[in-house]
């Protein structure tokens, strides 16, 4: 049965879709997720909403982020950043938690709003959801009660810079959070760095590059199974590099070993290591060595 998708692109649409009374704020409302009409998720209901949402939830049941399917048995935080899909599975159960909803309008012209890129799990998969303590679940719910305590008074021109500041508090502490438990699923983790290492080495390794081009890192991503961003940090906290780093730098090795091949002119290797324009591999071969490749070759 297909789901039918309700979009959602403002907070009052929010409010009137979950019969929870007119907002207080026009671009951001916290809500407690046992007090709503569907508890956020309904059968047969996906939802796209354009707005940023951070949510602590406590629920039994599945629960769907694009075509995965997961199952949850305890409290998780979960990022979902604007025009993402979600739905659940009709035995879903939750038993408690709330839900920050924001729009982007919010932050447009902040800091905040030009940094929330930074913020990667906005875009992880559901399976990489950020597990927390009952302590740290207190730290985040005190960050969440001064942004519903500050739009609930009168609103002034401090209000929205309050606001902001207590959304980019609670991210800072979820970016801590997710540090901690990287360290602790450190041998899940190391399991995922060696598997990565052994696709890049097999992919570089292939006489087909010519015709398959470089590597994506939604590639890897998909082969190891989990999401591009989740991968990226995951390597750049084992190995101070990004999963881009990794894949020019493994390809910087394999230009080197072509460019020794006299034979063979800096367009064909070029092409060889899947570039449509020598230009490009120029410009990152030199981006990495300092040297072009030709002055690289005149020099070995």
């Amino acid at each position: 049965m297909k789901k039918e998708l309700i979009r959602i692109r403002s907070i009052n649409e929010l409010h009137r879709h979950y019969q929870c009374g007119t907002p207080r704020h026009p671009l951001v409302s916290v809500i407690d997720l046992k007090t709503i009409r569907h508890n956020l998720l309904e059968q047969g209901e996906a939802y796209q909403m354009s707005l940023y949402i951070i949510s602590c939830k406590s629920f039994k049941g599945n629960l769907h982020y694009g075509r995965q399917l997961y199952d949850f048995e305890e409290g998780s935080l979960l990022f979902t950043a604007p025009e993402q899909v979600i739905s659940s599975e009709p035995e879903v159960q939750l038993e408690e938690g709330w839900a920050l909803f924001f729009h982007p309008d919010l932050i447009n012209g902040t800091v905040l709003g030009r940094n929330i890129h930074q913020y990667s799990f906005f875009l992880y998969d559901l399976n990489e959801a950020l597990h927390v303590s009952d302590e740290e679940k207190q730290v985040l719910l005190d960050c969440v009660k001064k942004i519903e305590r500050e739009y609930s008074q009168n609103i002034d021109k401090h209000t929205q810079g309050l606001i902001v500041s207590n959304i980019e508090l609670l991210l800072s502490y979820c970016n801590r959070f997710y540090d901690r438990q990287f360290l602790t699923r450190a041998k899940t983790n190391h399991d995922i760095v060696q598997r990565f290492e052994l696709l890049l080495n097999e992919y570089f390794t292939r006489e087909t590059l010519v015709n398959d081009g470089l590597p994506e890192v939604k590639y890897f991503a998909s082969k190891l199974i989990i999401s591009p961003n989740y991968l990226s940090d995951l390597l750049h906290k084992y190995t101070g590099k990004t999963t881009l780093e990794h894949i020019h730098l493994q390809l910087i090795e394999k230009a080197k070993l072509l460019l020794w091949e006299r034979g063979k002119s800096v367009s064909e290797v070029a092409y060889q290591l899947g570039f449509d324009h020598p230009s490009h591999f120029t410009k990152i071969f030199k981006s990495k060595t300092g040297f072009t490749p030709k002055a690289y070759r005149s020099n070995n």
